[in-house]
């Protein structure tokens, strides 16, 4: 099985957003033919669009785009701008005599970077990145919506660890392929589930060593009082594959993507976070479907593009990147 990025999914686009002004931005997956869509938000900070319209009960089936941005609720107007760019193009679900793109999204926090000047990715920052989205590999590390996410706050800001986004992907000779994107802005560790080690994470006083949330965890520490507050965290990703499933089949994947989450990150889906996983189906593959097996690669993809997500971001003024931690 090789692995690359989410666009080795047929029909999938990708395009980032990154804002000079400050670490921030935006990162667009697009779908100009349409892709079945499913979402699984088990964080208790979620700050989403349009997840309602992903509920196999309701019926618009296929997505345009995904957009995963920084800024907090700013970020949410960064579909708008996606939405004006597919408008342009004239990608989206039809409607009589018009045709309605067809944005979801959701949004993590790194407003604990801004300064005194309010900068958050807007329409603006969205219709870039849809506008330069395409099939080339995507960047990975301190780019897009992973821009300014961090790690390991557990312990405060001030011992935490530079996030960001991550993609990887799996194709069997059968052709089926599975992929995942993700922007990684965990309030808990990140751990190398091959190996236990935490791979970012919570760091010590003098800022050289890992505490290891999980044994603090298993101490009766619940991270202290320096730990940053509700909603001031979240990981968002995507899994996709080019199979052709049903919006029941594709919500199916997404929480089993949930998975890969929680392997790698210690811990997940806490109150702290607003942990939220969609899914996409192009359907250009004409295989035999199992939704066990894209499932369960979902929850693969996923664990690798968050450990890709850290291990190539770049570190922030007090705030390491894995590799200065020699991970």
């Amino acid at each position: 099985m090789a692995s690359t990025g989410i666009t080795a999914v047929e029909g999938l686009e990708l395009g980032h957003h990154t804002l000079l002004a400050r670490p921030t931005g935006c990162t667009v997956i697009v779908s100009r033919e349409g892709a079945v869509g499913g979402v699984d938000v088990r964080g208790g900070s979620p700050g989403s669009r349009e997840t309602a319209l992903l509920d196999p009960v309701n019926s618009v089936e296929r997505v345009n785009a995904v957009v995963l941005a920084g800024g907090s609720a700013f970020g949410l107007a960064v579909a708008d701008g996606v939405m004006r760019y597919l408008d342009e193009q004239g990608v989206g679900y039809r409607v009589g005599e018009k045709v309605v793109p067809i944005v979801v999204g959701a949004i993590l926090y790194d407003l604990g970077l801004e300064g005194a000047e309010k900068i958050r990715p807007g329409p603006e920052c969205g219709y870039a990145a849809a506008a330069t989205a395409s099939r080339s590999a995507a960047a990975e590390g301190s780019v897009g919506a992973g821009a300014g996410a961090t790690v390991g706050k557990m312990r405060g800001m001030q011992r935490a660890m530079k996030g960001g986004f991550g993609t990887a992907s799996f194709t069997l000779s059968s052709g089926l392929t599975v992929a995942a994107a993700v922007a990684v802005n965990a309030v808990g560790d990140v751990v190398d589930p091959a190996t236990g080690e935490v791979v970012a994470g919570a760091r010590s006083e003098d800022g050289r060593e890992f505490v290891d949330m999980r044994r603090v965890l298993r101490g009766g520490d619940g991270g202290g009082r320096d730990a940053p507050a509700v909603g001031g965290n979240t990981t968002i990703g995507v899994v996709a594959t080019n199979a052709l499933l049903t919006k029941a089949q594709a919500t199916k994947v997404a929480q089993m993507g949930q998975d890969g989450l929680a392997r790698t990150i210690y811990p997940a889906h806490t109150p702290r976070d607003g942990d939220t996983v969609f899914s996409l189906a192009t359907g250009v593959w004409d295989g035999e479907i199992d939704v066990t097996l894209i499932g369960a690669l979902a929850a693969d993809a996923m664990a690798e593009a968050i450990l890709r997500a850290v291990r190539q971001a770049e570190g922030l003024d007090g705030i390491p990147g894995a590799s200065e931690m020699g991970r």
